[in-house]
């Protein structure tokens, strides 16, 4: 099943009491190209997240966007500290014995002294919050290869119907392309009579100028090579594996095969098949543009 390179994916989950959003998007590339955006704190997970995107995604400009709201995750943690207290206490013990004061300390009065309480963000598991993230993206990558699957359903049923026409006109081709000869071997045959005259057309000569032509013009060749390309083409876009590269290169034979039927076809008909077949390749080509 073909996919589709644009798309979009998103997925939330808890990890260690963080609320992380993971979503994606991407649109069109000659090759991968991922860029993550998260909080400077937590890129030691970076590396696993593009992990899992090289893992989904063969090509196309992916872009990722990691949130993270601690707001619920009680990360903070307030300490005392202990050596500066007890420098305090001790000051203030003094003073009370040499100056006759009244020791009347409580801990609301210390806890106000400066730096007595001590605010801490608690020491993060990266291992634990990394695995959290990679499961997260997955499920966003999952959500985004789906959209990617219904666009590339689209895009391979538009092939197919391109196909159809293509081949359409390529029996038109082949159907016409004889006639041509057959005129050619009339036109010479009433040439030849108005200036020889009935007595003296050499039938042999006619056939034999007429195979020369025929051979000239005959473009059984390039119909068979294009409907080799449209099997192979068929094959490609009811396949597993990305095959976007390709399609492409396959887009550019149909092409060559085409401007040789147009450049040897000598029937004004033909000659508007063979434009309406270049427009239709054309616009397969223009859509492949979209393939992974």
């Amino acid at each position: 099943m073909i996919k589709s390179m644009t798309g979009y994916g998103s997925a939330k989950g808890n990890v260690d009491g963080l609320e992380i959003t993971v979503e994606l998007k991407s649109v069109n590339n000659r090759f991968l190209d991922c860029a993550v955006r998260m909080p400077r704190s937590f890129l030691f997970a970076e590396d696993t997240v593009k992990s899992a995107v090289q893992h989904h995604i063969s090509r196309g400009k992916v872009d990722v966007f990691i949130s993270v709201d601690s707001s619920q995750a009680g990360d903070m943690a307030v300490k005392v500290n202990e050596p500066l207290l007890k420098g305090y206490m001790e000051a203030l013990q003094h003073i009370a014995e040499e100056y006759s004061l009244p020791n009347d300390l409580s801990a609301v009065t210390v806890s106000r002294f400066p730096d007595v309480l001590v605010v801490e963000k608690k020491e993060m598991d990266a291992e634990a919050i990394t695995a959290g993230i990679r499961e997260i993206a997955e499920r966003a990558l999952d959500d985004f290869d789906a959209m990617r699957l219904r666009e590339g359903e689209k895009l391979r049923d538009d092939v197919l119907n391109r196909l159809a026409v293509i081949d359409s006109l390529v029996s038109t081709v082949e159907r016409e392309a004889p006639k041509t000869v057959e005129e050619y071997r009339k036109r010479l045959e009433q040439k030849m009579a108005e200036v020889l005259g009935t007595a003296g057309i050499d039938e042999n000569r006619i056939l034999a100028e007429a195979a020369i032509f025929a051979d000239h013009i005959a473009v059984d060749e390039e119909t068979v090579r294009l409907r080799s390309h449209m099997a192979q083409l068929t094959g490609m876009i009811n396949g597993q594996s990305p095959i976007g590269r390709k399609i492409d290169f396959l887009i550019q034979e149909f092409n060559r095969e085409a401007n040789t039927t147009g450049s040897k076809c000598q029937n004004s008909e033909i000659a508007h098949v063979v434009v309406d077949l270049k427009s239709e390749i054309e616009k397969i080509r223009e859509q492949i543009q979209n393939i992974e």
